[in-house]
C-alpha cells in the first residue's frame, strides 16, 4: 500500500523527526557541565593528578598569549641550529657568539692540534653532550632545579640569558616567529602578541644633561618637547624607523592564517641613557600609531637594576607625555617584578601604582610587588574599576623571584576582582609552555572550570586588537571549545566506564 504525502507534509514531518534548536542548547550546556565536574576532579585534593591535568589542558583552547618575548621564546637548540646557518661558532670558554669571519676562522684552525679549535659549530656542540649541557645551563633554565654545574643566582641567569643568544636572535626572524606559531597551533593558542623588537633610538647628550637639570616635570615635558622635534627631522632616525616597520613586516611574512594571528609589541630597554630610552619609546609610540602590526609598546630589563630603580619614575613620565601625544596607543608595562630583598624596602612601594597613574598602563606585566605597594588597594580598585588587567606569569615569578603558591599575589588579584590573564613570559628561556602555565594555575590555586574558562576568554578580550578582529578570534574560541567540551565529557563518560 503506498500513501501518497505533500511536500509540505513531507517538510513537516522532517522537522519534526529534528531536534529543535533549543533541544540541541542542553548538549552543549551539558558538554560544559560533564567537563566542569571533569576537570573537578582532577584539582580534588592534596595532590592533584598533574599528568592528567597536562593532557586536559594541552587540548584545552587558551585564547591567546599576551605576554610573551619572541627572543626568551625560542629554544637554545634552535638558536644553535641558526649559528650554524651564519656561519658563526661559540667560544667553548665564554660561550659566546662569535661572529666576525676573521675570528671564526682563527678559532677554529683545523687539527692538529684539536686543542687549538676553541669556538665549536652548533653541530659540534650537541655532539659533545658535555659542552653541549652547559650550554644549555648557560642560555636557559636547563637543569636548574636539578642542581647542575651552573648556579648563579637565580634572577641572574634568567637575564644574563639573553646576553649570550642576543647576537644570533636577531637573525632568522621569518623562522623564528613560524616556529612560534607551530607550536602555539599545536597547543590550542590562536593568538600571540609578542615584545619582538625595540624601536630604534639615538644618543642625545644635550637632552641628557637637561633631564638630570630639570627640577620640575614642567622643565622635563619642555626638554621632552624639544628633543621630539629634534627628533622628527631627524633624517636618520626617520630612516631607522621606516626600516624597523619593514623589517616587521618582512618577518611576518606567513604567519597570520585564519587560525592563528600574531602581532608586536615595540619595547623600550629601561637601562640605557635618558635619550636612547625617549628616542627608542618615541619610535616604538609612532609604529604603534601607524595601526598596522605594531600594536602596542612595552618597557623590558631587569627592574631591580640600579638605572632601573633610579630613573623609573622618569621613565614613567615619558611615557605620560607621549601618550598624552599618541593616545590611542597600548602600553603593556612591566611593573612591580619585584621580591623582598630585591631592592630596599621604598623601592617596592610605587611601581604598579606610577605605571597605572602616570605612564597609564592598560595592562600591568608582572605586577608582583603589590603586596608591599604603598597604595595596594587603591591599585586594585583601579584596575577592577577600569578593567586593567594584570599579566601573570607564574613560572617566570617562581624561576626569577622565588614568588610561589600563596605567596604570589595572585591571590590579591583574585580575591579584589582585578582581572587577569595567563602568560608563558620566556618560555624558551624557563622552558615550558602555555598548557603547564595553565596546569600551575589549577594545581595551586583550584579554580573552578568557569574561572579557568574565562581567564582563556579573557586573554582575548585584553589583547590589543581591533574589536573586528576580537569579535573574529572570540567566535573561533566559541567553537573550539564547544569541540574541546565534547572530546572531554566523552572521555569523562570513559573513563567512568573503566
Amino acid at each position: 500500500m503506498h500513501i501518497k504525502m505533500s511536500s509540505m507534509a513531507i517538510v513537516l514531518a522532517f522537522a519534526a523527526a529534528l531536534p529543535s534548536a533549543h533541544a540541541r542548547a542542553p548538549s552543549a550546556k551539558a558538554n560544559e557541565v560533564l567537563t566542569a565536574r571533569h576537570y573537578a576532579s582532577l584539582i580534588a585534593g592534596q595532590a592533584p593528578k598533574t599528568s592528567e591535568l597536562t593532557l586536559f589542558f594541552t587540548r584545552m583552547p587558551k585564547g591567546a598569549d599576551l605576554h610573551h618575548h619572541y627572543s626568551g621564546s625560542i629554544y637554545a637548540e634552535q638558536y644553535l641550529e641558526w649559528i650554524d646557518k651564519q656561519g658563526w661558532c661559540v667560544d667553548v670558554n665564554t660561550y659566546l657568539i662569535e661572529s666576525d669571519p676573521a675570528k671564526v676562522a682563527a678559532a677554529r684552525i683545523p687539527p692538529p692540534p684539536p686543542a687549538r679549535i676553541s669556538c665549536l659549530t652548533g653541530a659540534e656542540f650537541v655532539a659533545n653532550d658535555t659542552a653541549y649541557r652547559e650550554l644549555l645551563q648557560r642560555w636557559s633554565a636547563k637543569d636548574f632545579d636539578n642542581h647542575g654545574a651552573v648556579q648563579p643566582p637565580p634572577d641572574q641567569r634568567f637575564f644574563q640569558t639573553f646576553n649570550y643568544f642576543y647576537a644570533v636572535s636577531n637573525t632568522n626572524f621569518n623562522e623564528g616567529l613560524l616556529t612560534l606559531k607551530k607550536r602555539a597551533v599545536d597547543e590550542n593558542v590562536s593568538y600571540i602578541e609578542t615584545m619582538f623588537k625595540s624601536a630604534p633610538s639615538s644618543d642625545g647628550p644635550e637632552f641628557d644633561a637637561r633631564v638630570s637639570q630639570a627640577t620640575s616635570d614642567a622643565a622635563l615635558d619642555q626638554a621632552m618637547a624639544t628633543w621630539v622635534a629634534a627628533l622628527e627631522t631627524d633624517a636618520k632616525f626617520n630612516q631607522n624607523l621606516s626600516e624597523y616597520t619593514r623589517r616587521i613586516a618582512e618577518s611576518h611574512a606567513g604567519v597570520d592564517d585564519a587560525n592563528f594571528t600574531m602581532r608586536y609589541q615595540s619595547y623600550v630597554f629601561r637601562l640605557q641613557s635618558p635619550s636612547r630610552v625617549f628616542s627608542s619609546m618615541l619610535g616604538g609610540f609612532k609604529a604603534a600609531a601607524q595601526g598596522g602590526l605594531v600594536v602596542g609598546l612595552n618597557i623590558v630589563g631587569q627592574e631591580s637594576s640600579l638605572i632601573s630603580m633610579r630613573d623609573y619614575s622618569l621613565h614613567m613620565k615619558m611615557f605620560r607625555f607621549l601618550k598624552a601625544r599618541y593616545p590611542g596607543v597600548k602600553l603593556a608595562l612591566h611593573a612591580g617584578e619585584l621580591a623582598l630583598g630585591d631592592v630596599p624596602p621604598e623601592g617596592l612601594k610605587f611601581h604598579i601604582d606610577e605605571a597605572l597613574r602616570i605612564a597609564g598602563a592598560d595592562r600591568i606585566g608582572h605586577g608582583i610587588d603589590l603586596a608591599h605597594e604603598s597604595n595596594a588597594l587603591a591599585i586594585m580598585k583601579t584596575m577592577r574599576e577600569k578593567d586593567i588587567p594584570v599579566e601573570i606569569n607564574l613560572t617566570s615569578n617562581a624561576f626569577i623571584s622565588g614568588i610561589k603558591g600563596d605567596n604570589h599575589p595572585l591571590t590579591l588579584y583574585r580575591k579584589y576582582g582585578v582581572p587577569y590573564v595567563i602568560s608563558t613570559d620566556d618560555a624558551g628561556v624557563t622552558r615550558h609552555t602555555l598548557s603547564n602555565e595553565y596546569v600551575l594555575f589549577a594545581s595551586r590555586y583550584k579554580p573552578d572550570y568557569s574561572e579557568v574558562k574565562k581567564a582563556s576568554y579573557n586573554s582575548l578580550r585584553y589583547a590589543f586588537l581591533p574589536a573586528q578582529e576580537k569579535k573574529r578570534l572570540t567566535a573561533q574560541l566559541d567553537a573550539r571549545f564547544a569541540k574541546f567540551e565534547a572530546e572531554m565529557a566523552s572521555l569523562a563518560s570513559k573513563a567512568k566506564k573503566h
